[in-house]
């Protein structure tokens, strides 16, 4: 029967100890116990010393485990998000040597990006000055932290060695067509003095500064991650069951697969078609008028060729626009504005001329950029259509029934049939009511679709377009390209030289890496040009091909390029002749389990997802998925609000390291809830952590046994308690359930101290063997602790290293079990009760309590639940 531990609440660490602790504040002043400094200190010298969890090589023929936390960005010192993040990274990391595995848990650094660029504008300094000795504040951190990284691995995307590679990616990704430069409508942070990807405007505002994004056009390069888009989709079915449900259907809804159809269109006086996709071409014969994003080349082209009035009325409604966030757009409840081009479109099913409007609730790199209005069907359509007096043609019954089935009749209260509402289409009138007919029904008003329904009228009149060469079936999505250009100084140059010519060709390889200039007395403050374009001298080189003078690209890619593919570079980070080793892919990737916080659903996951597919693609990779495994974790929160340094509400994480351990801090964040819940500070006691760990060790220092005592002479009620821990702790690590594994080593803790002080005593083997069980299992938490009462116990290190015992199948089969005792959601007291015990005989059992006596008082027991042997729950209310 497997031990199932009741959690006592974060506050409770009377679980774990003798008596009520008080909860952490940030930092007191006493700090942490000179034994535990000491041992930490100690430790971490001989792990530096003696490097144990550094990966096995080629040769190693344990099984592989591929751990890895999402990389940190050195903007300060670590926080606590960072320290929840890497020690669950850690967890995991040494729970797979424990089992027997060579694992890879490598550590890098995200050091490109703006806020070094900032920092450095405010300073008047280098970027790398701030990035590089913000690196090295939080290396010291990690170490102090116990963290089992690779340290053999370090790798910083602001390094030469490493941005050459992602250069030769993009050189990669060119010559498969892939990457590609195109002038369009790019979002600008007026703030930050850049594009940013569609994916970073978070309800119209910049997702680092907040500011309002406004669009401007320029020329930008792009990755084709179009071209991924079914399979970027269809392959998240992989992922189910191995990565957050939230996280998938994040990136589901961003892709945004539609089916439907593109359709042509002519309009009168424009020499080439005009294609606009609609998932609901059935309503064809809807259509009352055209629709074009105003800021697109077509309205441009369409306006330029209709007469001055147009042409005027089309530049000051342009203009407005332009003033317009993507997101005012796109509200649902503001005014409908727009121009008309002088314009008509043909419908092509049916020969209607469709006057041509330009509106801004139309945007130019969503679909074809046009759309073809069908007022009746369409809620924005109508609006439009009511604000300029447009017509609205319903070809959609929707009081027809779409099955055969009988219609069923609601009746009211006194048994007559309720009134639907409308006995006919005619009662529906959407220029009367404003609302638009969305619901399925029958085609009417639409000649040979006439009485089909929606699904088989969509098949017919595609196969009409179709015939005609007017049409055919098509897919849409909402995800756009991924923009890569950016105006800023601190990031990997674009390695693209332009001739005088107009070509754009590569920067050779053998000259790669195309590194950055000294940016010391360079003006990096944003004027929405690249810095880097102001330098004539690193500007100004000469075309590979020809010899004549060229310039070089003055722009650098976005930051995200760097992350997409890190966790290959890890393989062999110090590697001067390849990206990656290819046989090392084959043997280490994909990543088996990736931590980080949900922050990541969309932007880094899906474009690391894409890097994957596309150097699949290429033969350099065996596999299509970067990351087996997601672990997302919650963040921690002061007062219920995330912390800020601008409001105050922050604890440190040095001060909190510094005051009570390394291990305090782990155990007390590691017991505070699950992983993917937010951790309130108020919940994580580093004080009752650091007692109980002094207890755990107070009994390595107990134990009064040799090494090679033999355990099964040991008392065997104590032996069941440690061989049901060994049995249970693997699964719930593999389920994340690290608080779980907290609160049964605090469990297993008291019972081996009953037993020393009231049971068999210090010497009995069965002691040596639970507090050795101990010592395994909590070094997933509190690692210095467990290396110290590893050698406590007389054995070598590193218990960091050592495989964990296999449970004996004989002592998990109970006589007696421990059944916890609740009053009103709290336990009370725990009683040893035999296995088989049925309810009755529990309930009584727990009545007669002392404890439980107490707790209830005068107070009446009005439910009772009973779940033998393990637990009772009473329930009371004031007598």
């Amino acid at each position: 029967m497997a031990h199932r531990a009741v959690l006592p609440h974060p506050h409770d660490w009377s679980f774990a100890v003798s008596q009520t602790l008080p909860q952490s504040s940030p930092a007191s002043a006493e700090g942490a116990s000179h034994d535990a400094l000491a041992i930490q200190e100690k430790w971490q010298r001989l792990w530096t010393q003696r490097d144990p969890f550094r990966a096995g090589g080629p040769d190693d023929a344990r099984p592989r485990k591929y751990v890895l936390a999402m990389f940190p960005y050195p903007s300060g010192d670590l926080h606590m998000g960072h320290a929840e993040n890497y020690l669950y990274s850690d967890i995991v990391a040494r729970f797979w040597r424990h089992r027997g595995y060579n694992v890879l848990n490598p550590i890098g650094w995200d050091s490109f990006g703006l806020p070094a660029e900032n920092a450095a504008i405010q300073r008047g300094a280098d970027p790398r000055e701030w990035t590089y000795a913000n690196i090295e504040q939080q290396k010291e951190g990690f170490r102090s932290y116990g963290v089992s990284f690779d340290w053999s691995r370090v790798l910083h995307t602001s390094d030469p060695e490493y941005y050459r590679w992602n250069q030769w990616l993009f050189q990669k990704l060119h010559e498969k067509g892939l990457a590609y430069r195109k002038a369009s409508p790019v979002n600008w942070c007026p703030n930050d003095q850049t594009v940013l990807a569609n994916e970073q405007v978070v309800d119209g505002r910049c997702e680092r500064c907040g500011e309002e994004v406004v669009k401007k056009k320029l020329t930008q390069w792009y990755f084709k991650i179009t071209d991924y888009a079914d399979r970027l989709l269809d392959d998240l079915n992989q992922l189910e069951g191995f990565w957050p449900q939230k996280v998938i259907r994040m990136q589901r809804n961003w892709i945004g697969r539609s089916i439907g159809a593109d359709i042509d269109f002519t309009i009168e006086g424009h020499p080439d078609t005009v294609t606009v996709f609609s998932t609901r071409p059935d309503t064809l014969h809807g259509a009352t008028f055209f629709v074009v994003a105003p800021d697109s080349d077509l309205a441009a082209e369409l306006a330029a060729g209709a007469s001055d009035d147009v042409q005027s009325a089309f530049a000051a409604y342009l203009e407005s626009v332009q003033r317009e966030s993507e997101i005012e757009r796109q509200s649902t409840d503001r005014p409908k504005t727009g121009v008309f081009l002088g314009r008509y479109a043909i419908n092509p099913i049916n020969g209607e001329r469709l006057p041509v409007w330009a509106a801004d609730y139309v945007l130019a790199d969503y679909g074809h950029g046009a759309v073809m209005a069908v007022p009746a069907h369409d809620q924005r359509d109508l609006d439009f259509a009511r604000a300029f007096d447009l017509p609205v043609k319903v070809v959609v019954d929707t009081t027809a029934p779409i099955t055969g089935a009988i219609p069923v009749i609601e009746l009211d209260d006194d048994g007559n049939p309720i009134d639907p509402g409308a006995d006919s289409i005619d009662d529906l009138d959407p220029v009367a009511t404003g609302v638009a007919l969305t619901d399925e029904g029958r085609m009417i008003n639409s000649g040979s679709l006439d009485g089909l329904s929606k699904r088989t009228a969509i098949a017919r009149v595609i196969e009409e377009l179709e015939a005609a060469g007017t049409g055919r079936a098509a897919k849409s999505y909402r995800l756009r390209d991924w923009l890569i250009s950016r105006q800023r100084f601190w990031g990997t140059p674009i390695p693209m030289v332009h001739t005088d010519d107009g070509r754009t060709v590569p920067v050779p390889e053998d000259q790669l890496p195309l590194t950055l200039p000294d940016a010391h007395g360079l003006d990096l403050a944003p004027k929405g040009t690249s810095p880097l374009g102001a330098l004539d001298d690193w500007m100004s080189t000469v075309d590979p091909e020809t010899g004549e003078p060229a310039r070089r690209d003055p722009d650098t890619m976005d930051t995200f390029v760097d992350s997409s593919w890190y966790f290959l570079r890890f393989l062999n980070p110090q590697g001067q002749d390849e990206a990656f080793p290819q046989a090392d892919a084959s043997r280490w990737a994909p990543v088996d389990f990736y931590i980080g916080g949900v922050e990541h659903a969309i932007l880094h996951l899906l474009y690391a997802r894409f890097i994957t597919k596309a150097l699949y693609d290429m033969g350099l990779v065996d596999f299509t998925e970067p990351f087996s495994s997601l672990i997302n974790q919650g963040m921690v929160i002061l007062d219920g609000a995330k912390m800020s340094k601008s409001k105050g509400n922050l604890v440190l994480f040095r001060e909190e390291l510094d005051a009570h351990g390394a291990d305090a801090l782990r155990v007390g964040l590691a017991f505070a809830g699950p992983v993917e819940d937010d951790k309130d500070w108020a919940d994580v006691s580093t004080t009752g952590a650091a007692k109980f760990l002094a207890r755990a060790l107070r009994l390595a220092q107990d134990v009064d046994s040799p090494t090679d005592v033999v355990w099964a002479e040991g008392d065997t009620r104590l032996r069941r308690a440690t061989h049901r821990l060994l049995a249970d702790a693997p699964g719930l690590v593999e389920q994340t359930k690290f608080n779980v594994v907290v609160a049964r080593l605090m469990e297993l803790v008291n019972v081996v101290r009953k037993a020393v002080d009231s049971g068999p005593g210090a010497g009995d083997p069965a002691v040596r063997e639970a507090v050795e069980a101990i010592a395994m299992i909590l070094d997933l938490f509190a690692p210095h602790t467990a290396e110290e009462m590893w050698e406590t116990l007389g054995y070598e290190p590193f218990v960091g290293v050592v495989t964990w015992r296999q449970p004996d199948p004989t002592l998990l089969v109970e006589d007696t079990v421990t059944a916890i005792v609740q009053v009103d959601g709290k336990v009370r007291t725990t009683l040893e009760v035999p296995a088989k015990i049925d309810g009755a005989a529990l309930e009584d059992l727990a009545r007669g309590d002392a404890k439980v006596v107490r707790a209830i008082g005068d107070r009446e027991i009005v439910k009772a639940i009973v779940r033998p042997p393990k637990v009772v729950s009473f329930s009371t209310k004031p007598a």
